[in-house]
């Protein structure tokens, strides 16, 4: 049976095609996986699991069929989505994964992260990391009301997009001597990731060994999807629909 990988998808309600192409996804393409993984970013923005909008509960609706129908499905936080907690995912079923964490896969260990910790070049973006991880900060969030939270979470989401824009490509994408360490920290050969929104599987030797590198696309213009057997690995490529 196939593993599937997914992340990136930044679901919102402006994008009402992404959002029924991924619960198509999970209603059909998904049912017959031996288990879903969702590398973070599942939503654009998300505020808490308190959050009382459409959205949340249609997601969590069709993740809970999947999970129901016995196909296990596994969330890492992204740089959009680190709020979301037991409470979502006991609601769809989800089961919540470290931030870093070594998978058996066809008999090998794959280690999966969301990306944005290898990114080390944008200092700016690992700082604001390192204030959004914070457990003290995030509790002093989930303390303020619904519309304070909904009205920061467009105010940060608008100065990330400035941000970004205003940097180099290099800057954005991973560090390759942060990818060598932390792979080599974790004693694998195998990394799976999102964050880039660069859909690509990167082959290469280290010290005599097969080292394989596959980031996950974005859910923008088409859904992506990683799919993994014995056989091999590769990236399809999902057309939104009525597209």
């Amino acid at each position: 049976m196939t593993t599937l990988f997914i992340s990136d998808l930044h679901l919102e309600p402006t994008r009402p095609a992404t959002t029924a192409l991924f619960l198509a996804f999970l209603e059909q393409r998904a049912r017959s996986a031996e288990a879903l993984y969702i590398l973070g970013d599942l939503f654009e923005a998300w505020i808490g699991d308190d959050d009382d909008a459409d959205l949340g509960r249609q997601v969590a609706a069709g993740l809970r069929n999947l999970t129901g129908s016995g196909v296990p499905v596994y969330f890492l936080h992204g740089n959009r989505d680190f709020l979301l907690g037991e409470r979502f995912a006991a609601v769809s079923g989800l089961r919540l994964l470290p931030e870093s964490t070594v998978i058996n896969l066809a008999s090998e260990p794959v280690l999966l992260l969301h990306g944005d910790t290898l990114c080390i070049d944008d200092v700016d973006y690992q700082t604001f990391r390192a204030q959004v991880r914070d457990l003290a900060w995030q509790a002093q969030i989930l303390a303020l009301p619904l519309t304070q939270r909904r009205a920061l979470a467009g105010q940060m989401r608008e100065t990330s997009q400035q941000a970004t824009r205003q940097k180099a490509m290099e800057i954005t994408d991973v560090n390759r001597d942060e990818v060598r360490r932390i792979m080599k920290q974790h004693q694998v050969e195998r990394l799976i990731h999102g964050h880039t929104h660069r859909p690509a599987i990167h082959d290469w030797v280290l010290d005599g060994h097969s080292m394989r590198r596959a980031v996950l696309g974005d859910w923008y213009e088409q859904g992506s999807v990683l799919c993994c057997d014995a056989s091999g690995w590769w990236l399809e490529s999902l057309p939104l629909l009525g597209a």
